[in-house]
């Protein structure tokens, strides 16, 4: 907990990519951050990352150095679920299957070359999803967030916390297209799923919620997520 006996909270969203013209994501973070900024003994930060793995690379950094968050949850879109997921581990490896907003597209880099293989998310996890459940919101334990800059987020997150003590707990979450963005589109099983503004926005904020009231247990017992 920072110094100021506030937790400080980082939430961050992606700009949209590929053919998308609108990614949930970014509309979510700043949305939940008014939430979140509600809470008690709560200082909160919304951000919106750039789909470019340097430039969201600097974005990250920066962000961290400027406010070294207690906690951090980054955003994405997965479009095609029904559910948010809370994904489990991160794994060191840039392999994009279409380019970034920059136009580059590694394969098979590293996203730290000195960095481990992987990481696993330091959120409660298990605790969250079973407070969404009783919320009544669709949520899953993801085990990949993939190779894309959803996982390079989450392992420079978590990078970033194990190499310089901040944050002390991240983790990612995907979430499904927004139902305007469903509306529009077609797939072989008609429209894709969707999910509404207001419910992403709620688990957002209840994950928040538990990590800060599990806080002190987990630092001080170490009980697992």
């Amino acid at each position: 907990m920072s110094t100021s006996n506030k937790f400080k909270v980082l939430i961050t969203g992606y700009e949209p990519f590929g053919e998308e013209k609108v990614n949930p994501s970014e509309i979510v973070a700043k949305e939940a951050a008014l939430a979140v900024g509600k809470l008690e003994n709560v200082d909160v930060v919304a951000a919106v990352l750039p789909v470019s793995f340097k430039r969201a690379r600097t974005a990250l950094n920066e962000l961290l150095k400027t406010h070294k968050p207690d906690i951090a949850l980054s955003l994405g879109l997965w479009g095609g679920i029904s559910y948010v997921t809370l994904e489990r581990v991160a794994i060191n490896v840039m392999d994009a299957r279409i380019p970034d907003n920059d136009g580059n597209q590694p394969i098979d880099e590293p996203i730290e070359p000195e960095g481990p293989a992987a990481y696993f998310t330091t959120l409660p996890i298990k605790s969250i999803l079973k407070k969404l459940r009783e919320e009544g919101i669709p949520a899953m334990i993801s085990n990949s967030a993939g190779t894309f800059l959803c996982n390079f987020a989450l392992y420079e997150l978590l990078h970033h916390g194990a190499t310089f003590g901040y944050p002390k707990r991240a983790g990612y979450m995907h979430i499904p297209y927004l139902p305007e963005q469903a509306s529009v589109k077609r797939s072989w099983c008609g429209i894709p799923p969707s999910m509404s503004l207001d419910l992403v926005v709620k688990a957002v904020v209840t994950a928040v919620k538990v990590t800060v009231e599990r806080f002190h247990i987990i630092e001080d017992e170490k009980i697992p997520p």
